[in-house]
């Protein structure tokens, strides 16, 4: 056959099959027009899950008269004029696709008046691009375009449609995250003429909360954390859940960049490195950020709906959001009043903030949801924890200042003004938990969970400034190990030296240690240096073993905490509990379980129905 020109519907139903895919791409497409046409309100009618009807109204700038067939028209816009336009695109909308293509597959109608025109005019539309005659109505300033009976002359594309519970749902997730992107307009969504969404415009830090709560529940805002960084003409606000406050889906990350919401595997990887090792393996981090910066920087007609960009300088952006994210989690302390501390007021929830039970646990964690149980005051009031008491007495002063003063001042002749935000301790509870009082209430703490992270965060410390101090054993410690493991310690020699260990090889399958690093006191050599050899050959060799020292310097810090059962002095628990106030995310071990909790005077006034 020969090469011939398609007819313009055809082309128009070919894009429709990127733009279009279900009724959520059509109102996706609309509301981003309405956002560039400067809207403050939006209203959406959704009939039948958006198959029957898509009407969306909104009271922005309008569209000229003679512009009209235009908006209808393939590839025509008043958004870009040039390339440089399009390389600093700074409007939601820019290709002048989407009406045609929705025009090609449903029955459009659009209505719109500008500011200075006496009244409104209306147009109809079926994907050829022909035969358009403008007609008056008596619209408002603004824009209307209603969008009947999805794919009525595709049918094969129709058949692919879920039901009309499920369309909606993808519509009403939709409006949400949008209406997170735009505090400044207010929304409104029925459906089926049954009022679903209804938010106003947040113009006050109050407002915007009210906003978020609405959307992902008050325990987000009570167990999140503001933020905002900026650096090399970069800027990262929002809020991000704490890592006690997690979920088992993916399903709370709002991520915006120039306010348009996106997906990208440079974010969840930077996100997913900065939560790293505080969160409990098998769930997910939360939050809603906004990244802003230069449009020339980041390429968003890299996908056809715009649902993904491309970043010119990655690793940059990664870097930057790996560093706010770690950093704003890792400086909190014990006692500072944080944006999760406060409650927000007159939130009206639209829609249940988790899809899972209440009281489900899963991985050994139980769920956090508006509905359950509040989430104890650690999640936020984070904080940081230290060492083995016995053997950084020597090595470390200040940690024995921190002994003395312990022993010093008993927690009966604090007064509550001098009262530190972890208290003193009262007890060691079965040997395990640490129980301490303080001017608000009590706290339990999981006495090896929290020396663990103190532990660990002491190592890395020492280990990325390379000066892991290290003890010589007494006597040195036989090991006999395979042939392959034996072979790791002579090819690795420089690494286990980098860690704190004297560690040799003196037969084909054993190998000698004679000086452990000072942090891990009297522990199990035998299986520590078991399970770090483990650990490198999971992980590989050379350079890889690098980027996991981490994970290598976690397995020491476990085998170097307290152990349950051990008993505690009232002296050493008070020392951790200073310790723990001074290191950061001390609120999640290396394995992402919580070291603490507090139960408030309130909370305890409750269980006993005082002043009731």
């Amino acid at each position: 056959m020969r090469i011939q020109s398609l007819p313009t519907q055809l082309v128009n139903q070919i894009a429709a099959g990127e733009v279009v895919e279900r009724p959520f791409s059509v109102v996706k497409e609309l509301v981003e027009n309405c956002f560039d046409a400067g809207a403050t309100q939006i209203t959406l009618d959704i009939e039948q899950g958006g198959i029957r009807l898509i009407k969306i109204r909104d009271n922005g700038c309008g569209i000229f008269k003679d512009d009209l067939p235009l908006a209808l028209s393939r590839h025509a816009t008043s958004k870009i004029t040039s390339l440089d336009d399009l390389e600093h695109v700074s409007s939601m909308g820019f290709r002048g696709e989407a009406l045609p293509s929705i025009s090609s597959v449903a029955r459009l109608t659009l209505i719109s008046r500008t500011a200075d025109a006496e009244c409104a005019w209306k147009v109809s539309a079926d994907g050829t691009e022909k035969d358009f005659d403008p007609q008056p109505d008596p619209h408002p300033l603004g824009t209307t375009i209603e969008v009947r009976d999805l794919f009525y002359n595709t049918p094969a594309r129709r058949k692919f449609l879920k039901t009309e519970k499920t369309e909606f749902s993808h519509i009403e997730n939709l409006i949400k995250k949008m209406a997170l992107s735009r505090f400044d307009i207010g929304f409104t969504l029925n459906h089926n003429q049954r009022k679903v969404i209804n938010l106003k415009p947040a113009e006050s830090e109050q407002e915007k909360e009210k906003r978020v709560a609405s959307i992902c529940g008050p325990a987000f805002i009570e167990n999140s954390v503001k933020i905002d960084f900026v650096a090399s003409g970069l800027q990262l606000t929002g809020w991000v859940g704490l890592p006690t406050f997690s979920r088992s889906q993916q399903d709370m990350q709002y991520f915006y960049v120039n306010k348009r919401l996106i997906r990208d595997r440079l974010v969840t990887h930077a996100v997913k490195q900065a939560y790293q090792d505080v969160l409990f393996h098998g769930r997910h981090p939360v939050f809603v950020l906004y990244l802003t910066l230069d449009p020339a920087l980041v390429d968003v007609n890299a996908h056809p709906a715009k649902l993904e960009v491309r970043f010119r300088e990655g690793r940059l952006v990664h870097d930057f959001l790996f560093k706010a994210l770690h950093r704003s989690l890792a400086e909190l302390r014990p006692g500072e009043q944080q944006n999760g501390a406060r409650k927000i007021e007159e939130f009206t929830p639209l829609a249940p903030v988790d899809n899972e039970p209440a009281n489900s646990v899963q991985n050994g964690v139980r769920s956090q949801s508006a509905s359950s149980v509040k989430p104890p005051l650690q999640s936020s009031l984070p904080m940081n924890v230290a060492e083995n008491i016995e053997t950084y007495a020597k090595l470390y002063p200040e940690t024995d200042a921190n002994l003395n003063n312990a022993v010093s001042q008993s927690t009966e002749a604090m007064q509550p003004e001098g009262m530190p935000p972890l208290g003193y301790a009262v007890a060691h509870l079965h040997d395990i938990f640490i129980l301490s009082e303080t001017d608000k209430g009590i706290i339990l703490v999981d006495a090896h969970a929290a020396h663990e992270r103190v532990t660990y965060e002491r190592l890395k410390k020492q280990y990325h400034q390379g000066v892991v101090p290290s003890q010589p054993l007494l006597l040195p410690l036989k090991i006999q190990v395979s042939s392959l493991e034996a072979d790791l310690v002579e090819q690795e020699h420089g690494f286990f030296t980098a860690l704190g260990f004297e560690l040799n090889r003196t037969a084909p399958e054993a190998i000698v240690l004679r000086a452990t690093p000072a942090l891990l006191g009297r522990e199990d050599m035998d299986a520590l240096i078991r399970d770090i050899l483990a650990d490198i050959i999971s992980h590989g060799m050379s350079q890889r073993v690098l980027e996991k020292s981490n994970e290598i310097l976690a397995t020491m810090a476990c085998h170097g905490s307290v152990r349950a059962k051990r008993k505690l002095t009232v002296a050493e628990m008070n020392a951790l509990l200073r310790d723990m106030e001074q290191t950061e995310r001390i609120g999640q071990c290396n394995h992402g379980r919580p070291t603490w909790v507090e139960l408030s005077t309130a909370d305890l006034d409750k269980f006993f129905l005082r002043g009731q």
